[in-house]
C-alpha cells in the first residue's frame, strides 16, 4: 500500500470489510481511508476500482461506513436497527447502478458506471450490507472482544463464536496482553 498509510484489513465480507477502514473505535481510533485517493484504494484492492474521487464523495464512504458498522453493532447485539444508519444505507444501495457480471472464468465482478463511480461502487457494499444485515447469508454478525476495536465482523466459523474481528491483530494483541499478565503474577514459571 502507499507509504505513510495504515495497510488495511481485509476480510472475506465487503461490507464488515468496509467498516474496518476505521479500526480501533474505542481506543485511539486508526483510519485507514484518510484521503480519496486512499478510498480509491480500498475499493481497488475489493475490485471495485474507480478513476476518481472527490472529498464529497470521500465524506459520503465514511457516511456509509459509519451506518453500516451502526446497524452491524444493533443487529449483532439484537437491538432495534438505528432508523438514520438504515436510512443511509438504502439510499447508497437504491443509488448505485452498479452490474454483476460473469467472467469466463466463472467469477463475477462488478462493472461501475462511467459517470458515478463511487457512487455505484457504495451501492454495491450497501447492497453487501442489507444481505448481511438481514440475516441472507450463512453466519452471524458478532462484535470484537477487543475493548478498544469493537469492529462488526461477519462470523462463518462452524461454531459461530469466533471471538476476534482479525486473530492477526486484535486477537493476537489481546493473547499477548494475557501472556504478560500472567508472568508478572507468577514469573517463576516461565522458566
Amino acid at each position: 500500500m502507499r507509504a505513510g498509510f495504515p495497510d488495511f484489513r481485509l476480510g472475506r465480507v465487503l461490507a464488515t470489510s468496509f467498516t474496518g477502514t476505521l479500526s480501533e473505535r474505542r481506543g485511539n481510533a486508526v483510519e485507514r481511508i484518510p484521503t480519496p485517493q486512499r478510498l480509491i484504494d480500498w475499493l481497488a484492492v475489493n475490485g471495485l476500482a474507480v478513476t476518481s474521487c472527490t472529498a464529497a464523495q470521500l465524506g459520503l464512504a465514511r457516511e456509509l461506513r459509519e451506518s453500516i458498522h451502526a446497524a452491524a453493532t444493533a443487529a449483532a447485539t439484537q437491538e432495534p436497527l438505528p432508523a438514520p444508519a438504515v436510512q443511509v444505507i438504502n439510499e447508497c444501495s437504491t443509488q448505485g447502478r452498479a452490474a454483476a457480471v460473469l467472467t469466463p472464468e466463472g467469477t463475477r465482478r462488478w462493472q461501475l458506471g462511467s459517470a458515478s463511480q463511487v457512487e455505484d461502487a457504495l451501492g454495491v457494499i450497501a447492497a453487501d450490507a442489507i444481505s448481511v444485515i438481514a440475516g441472507e447469508r450463512d453466519g452471524k454478525l458478532a462484535l470484537c472482544a477487543s475493548p478498544t476495536c469493537r469492529a462488526a465482523f461477519f462470523d462463518t466459523s462452524q461454531s459461530r463464536t469466533r471471538t476476534w474481528c482479525d486473530m492477526n491483530t486484535c486477537g493476537n494483541r489481546q493473547k499477548k496482553a494475557r501472556f504478560h499478565a500472567n508472568r508478572r503474577k507468577d514469573p517463576g514459571s516461565a522458566e
